[in-house]
């Protein structure tokens, strides 16, 4: 096992199975060589790049950075720039997706019963211009602004599927619950085909000890309608809107799992997408992509990074739970170092999932074992394998030269963060920032702020092109200079040798939706 794991650990140091990375036809299990791809590999559809361009940008030399030729090509001016790895993998492993979405009632699905003054309102709600909500029209969807990042691993395949289809799971999800989004006066019925409640909350429920006294207004009472017997939750239309983006990465991640019995979809892949709808913006993140608000200079963040270290109690508990899914080669807990035959029956610091601090514990042959979660900061992995716990795909993949699945311990559950539009007036220089982990590893929340407020004001107000040469500033930063000792950045650090992709998304548009 030691021999194994330090085989795993040299493989996978500095990139998730960089090795194999470079093909897109590597991997065992369903996803083999004998199998078409689910869609060729590409760049964004949206940098209306060539096959020779294509081929052009992969230069792990120079380096070229990327950016939008055309700045109608995305919705609200959006700028984009992204730029290939240091020589980590033959691809950009990065992909991206930007759509306007519209979302329409399913024919035959069933709604709440329609407020009969619905059709009215509506046409007056603050979002109906910008999102162009017609008046009495069962038939006109809801239109809605989608953004995605997707960062792969061993491969492309996962997220260039992802960036292809994700959005798709998006808008089936949205279309279940499109009708109740559209009548925001009434919360959402708790059953479909329920006629909404106008009944005040004070009114609504009833103790227990009130219903069994048979009480005025009691179930059963005589001449008092039927009541419900216990206080039923409020649940708000935004948080609709978070379990249909939740329930679309779970789909998301179901389709790969059914399809690379019949495509090779190699690796997995981190997802980050923004949605904006009704005048909010939904951030969903699985994976160490981030995303910011820079507001006034002030720095809004709108995700967490899910690695090893930050999922440790919730890895734990599981392995805790199905100690089979450690192949009996791994252990669990956690200590501050590899622990030697030679501590044998001495007191070692260590932590379990119901631990955040540290205490000493009497160490047997079971600790003798690889730690389940092993290294620091970007160093950690899990299984010695793998340095992000959630995102799309990986079914396959296994701890080196073993049969133990990694999957069970990945989640494809995104975080999802809500921001509402209405509550300000952005300006010009209000910015939502994407990227994946290849800007943020050099960069971080600050330097970046720092650097779109000096930027931007420098740049024509009315210059369509402002966001993406902001854009192209954060790429060039992270990137950095490349020198006799690798590529640098300020201070003469190092600077990203990864794949990098950098939204920079106005919302100042955002005034036009409140």
């Amino acid at each position: 096992m030691l021999t194994r794991v330090k085989s795993a650990v040299a493989n996978f140091m500095g990139g998730i199975m960089a090795g194999s990375s470079g093909s897109e036809h590597s991997g065992g299990g369903c996803g083999g060589s004998d199998l078409p791809l689910r869609f060729p590999y590409g760049r964004p559809e949206f940098l209306g790049l060539s096959q020779d361009e294509v081929e052009c940008s992969a230069d792990h030399i120079a380096r070229p950075i990327l950016i939008l030729k055309e700045t109608r090509r995305l919705p609200w001016a959006t700028g984009y720039a992204e730029v290939i790895n240091a020589g980590k993998s033959t691809h950009n492993e990065d992909q991206a997706s930007c759509e306007v979405l519209t979302v329409k009632k399913k024919a035959g699905a069933i709604t709440s019963t329609p407020n009969r003054n619905s059709a009215k309102r509506r046409s007056s709600l603050p979002n109906g211009e910008g999102l162009q909500l017609k008046e009495n029209s069962e038939s006109e969807g809801i239109s809605c602004h989608y953004w995605s990042l997707f960062d792969g691993h061993a491969g492309s395949g996962a997220a260039v599927v992802a960036s292809r289809l994700l959005q798709h799971h998006v808008t089936e999800q949205l279309q279940d619950i499109v009708e109740i989004l559209k009548n925001s006066a009434v919360l959402p019925p708790t059953c479909l085909g329920e006629e909404p409640d106008h009944t005040p909350a004070n009114s609504r429920t009833l103790t227990r000890a009130a219903s069994l006294r048979g009480g005025v207004g009691a179930p059963g009472s005589p001449g008092t309608p039927p009541t419900r017997f216990f206080t039923e939750k409020k649940i708000p239309h935004e948080c609709l809107v978070i379990g249909a983006l939740e329930s679309a990465f779970k789909e998301m991640d179901l389709q790969i799992e059914r399809e690379r019995s019949l495509y090779n979809i190699s690796g997995g892949c981190t997802a980050l997408i923004v949605v904006c709808l009704l005048g909010k913006l939904y951030v969903a993140n699985a994976g160490d992509s981030r995303a910011i608000i820079v507001r006034n200079g002030e720095i809004i963040p709108m995700s967490s990074e899910f690695t090893p270290e930050t999922e440790r109690q919730r890895l734990q508990y599981l392995a805790f739970m199905q100690p089979h899914l450690l192949g009996n080669e791994f252990t669990h807990l956690e200590f501050p170092r590899r622990v030697q035959r030679k501590e044998l029956g001495k007191k070692m610091l260590y932590r379990d999932f119901n631990m955040t601090g540290w205490a000493y514990k009497t160490i047997e042959d079971d600790d003798l074992k690889f730690p389940l979660i092993y290294g620091e900061g970007k160093k950690a992995r899990v299984m010695a394998t793998i340095g992000v716990t959630r995102g799309l795909g990986d079914h396959d993949l296994k701890v080196h030269d073993s049969n133990i699945y990694i999957k069970p311990f990945l989640s494809s559950a995104p975080e999802v963060r809500v921001y509402d539009l209405s509550k300000y007036e952005h300006g010009a220089d209000d910015v939502l920032i994407l990227a994946t982990d290849g800007l943020w590893d050099v960069l971080s929340n600050e330097e970046v702020a720092e650097a779109i407020t000096q930027f931007l004001p420098n740049c024509d107000p009315d210059d369509p092109h402002r966001y993406t040469l902001a854009a192209q500033d954060l790429v060039m930063r992270a990137r950095g200079v490349l020198k006799d000792r690798g590529w640098r950045i300020s201070n003469d650090r190092l600077g990203s040798g990864d794949d990098i992709s950098v939204y920079v998304i106005p919302l100042i548009h955002g005034n036009k939706l409140s």
